[in-house]
């Protein structure tokens, strides 16, 4: 039997018991997975943990290696903040002790300026961390980062830069940088500076002007001249085409319209993450069990490459999304959630206990183009689908 029809036929069979266990998606089997899941993330981070390199973060295992990196890194504060979503449910002592020292190795990004990743770097770890334990110092952590992010905003743009100037770019702004918002939303809800918010919903307004389409699908990149604001060019950087909807870009914008209404209850971004599911849940190429394709556009569409972390991501905004809208809608984004995250406890996504490199997804991607992180475990698979199973259990059971 040729390799490629073993994968498919393994992954039909998987399939068909995967569309039996959606169907049954009853509160009390939702109750028993996140119960199952937590447990296993409790047992495996810990084989993650021997994994990780002094001085680094983890950020993925590939040819049976861990890759670690270092903490100016994008995603260095998902370590920490994946232990304290599996401490936040399972109370273990060994778990607290390695997201607090997880913390303290990547605290000096309090004050670094050299990209706009601060949000998902110190909110995601000390935001959490803050969250569940009410120490003042980690508030004071979140507090000194936002003043850092916003060192980042150009008026001119009303937009917060991503990434320096280079010889591809002038002033470019990715729609990643939304997930940023939340902290600068966090922290003048939170006693902090009033003008952090404003400077958020300047951001979102631009994002929501410049970076979507009729279809409510997104450019990853928008870069601006920094002296006028006018666009130079509308382009992609990890998607399949400029005119691609890269699949974790599309789950960016979910998530970040759905925070924006949270926090300002404006109507226009409950429309815009309407908008926007609708989009990802009607798409032609959104496969069945909803783990979508690394790109919506992506060539060699069925055989392309999946993105746990963009479903992963999707899910845990969509448990959100529903709690805002009603009716068949409110059970359209809770049942496509559900259906996420049933799929990534499956064998076809989810790893084995001690295997992985102690991460729990598997077949994540993240940067295709560039030939980096093709279907791998990502740290921010994991702290997307233990964040969405959280949320199940607080807002649905």
């Amino acid at each position: 039997m040729k390799k490629s029809f073993l994968v498919t036929a393994l992954f039909a069979v998987s399939h068909f018991s995967l569309s039996a266990q959606i169907s049954r998606a009853t509160p009390q089997k939702m109750a028993d997975l996140i119960d199952h899941e937590f447990k296993f993330a409790t047992a495996q981070y810990k084989v993650l943990a021997k994994n990780v390199s002094p001085g680094k973060t983890p950020q993925s295992f590939a040819a049976g290696k861990p890759i670690n990196m270092g903490i100016k890194w994008w995603c260095s504060g998902f370590y920490s903040g994946t232990l304290w979503y599996i401490y936040e449910q399972s109370k273990d002592t060994q778990t607290k002790a390695e997201a607090e020292k997880a913390l303290q190795l990547i605290e000096p990004n309090q004050t670094y300026t050299g990209n706009h990743d601060l949000g998902f770097m110190m909110f995601c770890s000390f935001g959490n961390a803050y969250r569940i334990t009410q120490k003042p110092a980690y508030k004071a952590v979140v507090e000194r980062s936002a003043a850092s992010l916003v060192t980042r905003y150009r008026p001119i743009i009303k937009s917060i830069q991503s990434w320096e100037k280079s010889k591809y770019w002038q002033c470019p702004v990715i729609i990643d940088n939304m997930m940023n918002l939340e902290m600068l939303n966090w922290v003048s809800d939170h006693g902090g500076n009033p003008a952090y918010k404003e400077i958020a919903i300047n951001h979102a307004n631009t994002t929501m002007k410049n970076h979507f389409r009729p279809d409510y699908s997104s450019y990853h990149v928008v870069d601006y001249d920094p002296l006028t604001g006018k666009i130079l060019k509308k382009a992609t950087w990890q998607g399949a085409a400029d005119s691609s909807a890269w699949s974790r870009g599309q789950a960016w914008g979910l998530y970040a319209y759905t925070m924006m209404y949270r926090f300002t209850k404006d109507p226009a971004y409950l429309k815009e993450a309407e908008g926007i599911a609708g989009f990802i849940l009607n798409n032609k190429n959104l496969p069945e069990d909803k783990i979508p394709y690394w790109d919506f556009n992506a060539p060699g569409i069925p055989n392309a490459k999946r993105d746990a972390s963009a479903a992963a991501v999707m899910a845990s905004c969509l448990l959100e999304l529903a709690r805002y809208s009603d009716g068949d809608q409110k059970l359209r984004y809770k049942s496509a959630a559900e259906t996420m995250l049933i799929s990534l406890s499956s064998p076809v996504y989810h790893a084995k206990a001690g295997q992985n490199g102690g991460f729990i997804l598997m077949h994540s991607t993240g940067a295709l183009p560039l030939h980096s992180e093709i279907d791998v475990p990502l740290i921010y698979a994991d702290y997307y689908y233990l964040e969405a199973l959280a949320r199940y259990k607080q807002w649905y059971l």
